[in-house]
């Protein structure tokens, strides 16, 4: 036993392992002293002071507050001898596919009555030998989002056409555009 004791003192104790366990066992008797001297926690702080039932934002008799309508979609309203929103996509999409032979400039000006301010913008750079086109594959699918605010899908052989299309004074322009590759 004496030998025991003797190897424990000698060899384990003066090792980086026992070292490590002899810093441990003070580290955890300082924490366990510190936790007998605070005495209990206090009930009313940290997650055990949970609600006994949902925290709610809205009154429960104010109805469904979804984000999704289950009544039906609303209908573009289109002022009076204005393009519908189909007849504005058609045109739109004839002009964005252009024609053989058709310069930047032409393309352009062919965009620019039927687009907001902010997609002629953006779309100034842009050259129409680059613009992913191709051949219409199917009719426009028009998904209205409010009065004045509608996307449009243009199936086209090489992928879709996304169009959104927007009528603040009942006039539908084109507001963005993008290409989803199929």
């Amino acid at each position: 036993m004496r030998r025991a004791v003797e190897s424990l003192l000698t060899r384990v104790l003066r090792s980086r392992i026992g070292i490590a366990l002899a810093l441990a066992v003070v580290v955890f008797g300082v924490i366990g002293a510190a936790r007998l001297v605070a005495g209990p926690p206090d009930p009313g702080v940290g997650l055990s002071n949970r609600p006994d039932r949902p925290i709610t934002t809205v009154a429960p008799t104010a109805g469904d507050d979804g984000a999704i309508a289950t009544g039906a979609p609303p209908t573009p309203v289109t002022r009076a001898g204005e393009l519908t929103p189909e007849q504005a996509t058609d045109r739109f999409v004839a002009a964005w596919r252009g024609r053989p032979g058709l310069t930047a400039d032409q393309w352009h000006a062919g965009l620019r009555p039927l687009s907001t301010p902010a997609l002629t913008e953006k779309l100034a750079g842009a050259d129409p030998t680059g613009v992913p086109a191709g051949r219409v594959a199917g009719d426009p699918t028009v998904q209205p989002r409010s009065e004045t605010f509608v996307e449009v899908l243009v199936p086209f052989d090489t992928g879709r056409l996304r169009l959104e299309l927007v009528a603040p004074d009942g006039r539908w322009l084109v507001d963005a555009v993008d290409w989803e590759q199929e």
